[in-house]
């Protein structure tokens, strides 16, 4: 089963459409969602939870259809958003206690756990809280009811590198249960590459690829060298490119490069900076 699945999904708004997305998410696997602001990331996880309602399109989650059963996947699906409708005068502790009565599977020790791995004082108001706490206090949260889907939407931005690097390995400690996944949005791409099985890229709301890293890696190779010799190269060898006075680093393919070719392999932040630049110029 998979954990979503996505066909022809639209949103339409004056100054911006996410337009006919389709991707799949296996089950047991984490997605990086990335792309630069505006691109529809945030739009999309809004539809897959219903904050918005969608102009045309499907969404199945963990085998059932996103809005029909909206009400039994809220026990199965733990969120991170920005939007987290926590009030400013409650305490961690008093969150706990609501939460209790929210969801049927809310496990207290877990939760007072995480509090303490995260280093978050049980009685200081929400209100009083840094950017990177309150974040972190929504992931205590989402990861204490015992979900099967994570949706994450910027969930380790604002959080320094020790503990964004321990709440990564937390995420990858998730889905070494395969019935768990994770779908999350970061402008962090090297958090992304460390943790994802597979990567969405989107670009003006249109989902420019969506594959598997490791084939990511294979699949593509930078390129430097002067513009004739990138020109020289088989028309549909180039994705992406970028031209400075040193000369040019491009994004190719490498089954269309010589036999013999042998180039390192590219980062996913130089791919996606440079197919973007390239998809500006069409």
């Amino acid at each position: 089963m998979n954990a979503i699945e996505i066909h022809g999904l639209t949103k339409s708004y004056p100054d911006f459409t996410l337009d006919h997305l389709t991707l799949t998410l296996p089950e047991g696997c984490i997605m990086g969602l990335v792309g630069e602001n505006g691109a529809g990331k945030s739009t999309t996880i809004r539809l897959l939870l219903n904050m918005i309602r969608r102009d045309s399109g499907t969404v199945t989650i963990l085998g059932r259809d996103a809005v029909q059963d909206s009400m039994s996947l809220k026990e199965d699906i733990g969120i991170v958003t920005d939007e987290m409708g926590i009030g400013g005068c409650l305490t961690p502790r008093q969150v706990g206690r609501i939460m209790r009565h929210t969801f049927a599977h809310w496990d207290d020790a877990l939760y007072v756990d995480y509090l303490g791995r995260f280093s978050l004082p049980e009685k200081k108001k929400f209100g009083q809280f840094s950017r990177g706490m309150r974040m972190k206090l929504s992931i205590a949260i989402a990861l204490s009811h015992h979900p099967r889907l994570l949706i994450l939407d910027e969930a380790t931005s604002g959080l320094d590198p020790v503990v964004r690097d321990e709440i990564l390995d937390i995420f990858m400690d998730f889905t070494r249960d395969e019935t768990h996944s994770i779908l999350m949005s970061s402008h962090i791409v090297s958090d992304l590459e460390k943790v994802c099985d597979y990567i969405a890229f989107l670009r003006r709301g249109h989902l420019l690829l969506c594959e598997e890293k490791d084939v990511l890696r294979e699949t593509y190779a930078l390129f430097h060298a002067t513009a004739e010799e990138v020109n020289s190269l088989p028309a549909d060898a180039v994705v992406g490119r970028r031209t400075s006075p040193y000369g040019v680093e491009a994004i190719v393919l490498r089954d269309a490069l010589p036999n013999g070719t042998e180039l390192p392999p590219v980062e996913l932040e130089q791919l996606f900076i440079l197919m973007s630049k390239e998809a500006e110029t069409r």
